[in-house]
Parts: structure tokens; sequence; C-alpha cells
């Protein structure tokens, strides 16, 4: 197990079928936020955040994404047969991003404010942790319907409840998955093997967020960027 996570899977291989019409020809990762593209913005993140390798998943699609990345081959691609959900698709990627722990990120969200992989990085005690969740106070976060994913300990423990939605983003030591014997699985049934243990922590992020995953998301993530840029 390598102590500073340097690899990062972004998760592009979903239908996306809550964009509607948007998704209809063309992956939600390449679907574009004042101007650049959802996959765009995650691989700008990664390498702002210093990360020494970037595996792509793909499925839907898959053709449009790997086109998108033909001139990156520094970027890796994790094709999936079938639709692996995000547990299952790590745990397929691993080969490619090497030992434990990695960080993760769903594209399909926009981001103000300071890096969060870069701020995951800096606050990751693998001694403590065995996941590190990047999370938004559910009054903050635009595009979001509902009361929150996590609830907070004040020093920094997570349970199931309201209060906070997770981002998108997280460090995870990914032993466990060779646990889980299903191919197809949410991270969500690791989280939730780790919580009891008291190892999965939340890190709360300073800056706006917007979930680009219903398409009203995007006008959404466009006025907060809109806003950013006049203050």
């Amino acid at each position: 197990m390598r102590h500073d996570p340097d690899a990062l899977m972004i998760f592009a291989a979903g239908f996306g079928t809550r964009m509607g019409p948007l998704t209809a020809t063309r992956p939600k990762p390449l679907i574009e936020v004042a101007g650049r593209t959802l996959l765009d913005r995650a691989l700008a993140m990664g390498a702002q955040a210093g990360v020494a390798r970037t595996v792509v998943n793909t499925h839907y699609l898959r053709e449009q994404v790997a086109a998108h990345l033909a001139d990156r081959p520094e970027i890796a691609i994790s094709a999936e047969a079938e639709i692996l959900e995000t547990g299952g698709g790590l745990k397929a990627a691993l080969p490619l991003l090497g030992p434990s722990p990695v960080m993760t990120l769903n594209p399909d969200a926009v981001w103000t404010g300071p890096n969060p992989l870069a701020a995951l990085r800096a606050a990751w005690d693998p001694a403590r942790m065995d996941a590190l969740l990047m999370l938004v106070p559910a009054s903050a976060a635009r595009g979001y319907r509902g009361q929150g994913d996590f609830t907070r300990a004040p020093d920094g423990r997570l349970s199931r409840g309201p209060g906070h939605v997770y981002s998108g983003a997280q460090i995870v030591k990914t032993e466990g998955l060779s646990a889980i014997a299903e191919a197809n699985f949410s991270l969500n049934l690791l989280w939730d093997r780790m919580l009891p243990e008291g190892r999965v922590h939340g890190l709360i992020h300073p800056g706006g967020w917007c979930d680009v995953g219903r398409p009203e998301g995007v006008t959404l993530a466009e006025t907060m960027l809109a806003d950013v840029a006049h203050v």
C-alpha cells in the first residue's frame, strides 16, 4: 500500500438517463458547461492536484469518450462490457490504477473554490481512515434534491443520515473490494462495511458545488461559475 494516493479513477461509463435528450447521442461526461466538457473539467482537476496516473472507465457511447481522449495517451481507459456501477467499475480498473489507496471522481459536478482532490490528499491519514469523502452541506448543494447522505461528527467521522451530500470526490482504500463477490455494485456497499469501524471520514468543501445530473444542472452550474467570475 502506498501512503499518498496518486492515482485517480474518473467514472464515465453511465447512461446518464436523468439528462434526457442531452445524452441521447452523447455520453454525459462530454456535455459542455460554459464551453468545457465535464470530463475535461475532471481531468484538469486531477492534473492540478498532481495526479500521477488517471483512469477513465467507459461503456455508454464509449467510442466518443475514446475519441475525445485520443490525443491524451497518458489517460488509461477501462472499457466495460456492461455497466458495473461505481464499486464494480473501480474493482475492474484496479490493475490500471495500481496500489491502494486511490482517488475517485464523478465528473457530473462543477466546482468552485479550492481543488477538492488536492484538499483530500492534504487531509488523508491512512492510520485513521479507510475512506475520506469530500462533502457539501445539503443546504449549499446546487442542483441537489434531498437532505444529504451523511452526518458528520466533530472528529470528522461519518454515519448515514442527513446533513451533508457526498460530492463525488474521495480517497478510498481498495483492499476491501476483493471481499465483494458481485461484479456490479455501488461503492455504497464498500462504505457500509467501513462505517461501523469508524473508518469513513468526511471533509467539507468550502467552495461552490453543483450537481449536473439533470438538464437544469447545466444552467445552474454556468450561473455559479459566472457569479464567481464577477466577484
